[in-house]
């Protein structure tokens, strides 16, 4: 029989590590539409989100870390860093 490695975290406890910053994010957007928050500032606030889960998947204690998570978290604040610096430049050119 083959042993496969185990990280000490269930399959369910790694699938609501990934479910949380989606939650996140999607709380953000429906904040920012109820009180017609500013896109550039919705975008900052969800790539510091983005950022924050990154960097607390990287420092969890113990064995129970996310390095492959955090880097597409920080991937992903990286990218809407740049939407937002783009929305605040020209914001008639984005349309979400």
């Amino acid at each position: 029989m083959i042993e496969l490695s185990h990280t000490g975290v269930d399959v369910i406890d790694f699938l609501l590590f990934t479910i949380y910053p989606v939650i996140a994010l999607f709380t953000i957007e429906v904040i920012s539409r109820l009180f017609k928050i500013p896109k550039w500032i919705k975008l900052m606030v969800q790539g510091f989100t983005s950022i924050g889960f990154a960097v607390t998947y990287l420092t969890f204690p113990g064995d129970t870390k996310f390095p492959l998570t955090a880097i597409v978290l920080i991937a992903l604040g990286i990218a809407i860093f740049y939407q937002a610096k783009r929305t605040k430049i020209s914001p008639e050119k984005n349309n979400y």
